[in-house]
């Protein structure tokens, strides 16, 4: 692990256990909990949808290639 790295995180745990502000505290507990939380569960099912049938249509090898795309859509891009 980078040293330097290392060295920040040594310095945010001497920070914290000092840190009394409880609103600060809170704060910083609900950034870990959402960084934490699986982004699946946040979307709309007609996202989840597109998404598997994307999946479905790879699987099925039914894709369209890059440089097809750019012809259809080239100067859409």
């Amino acid at each position: 692990m980078d040293l330097s790295l290392q060295n920040k995180k040594i310095e945010l745990i001497q920070w914290l256990s000092t840190l009394n502000d409880q609103s600060l505290i809170d704060k910083l507990m609900k950034l870990r909990e959402t960084e934490q939380a699986d982004w699946w569960n946040d979307i709309s099912e007609s996202e989840k949808k597109s998404i598997e049938k994307g999946i479905e249509d790879a699987d099925n090898k039914k894709l369209t290639s890059h440089s097809e795309v750019r012809k259809i859509y080239g100067k859409r891009l």
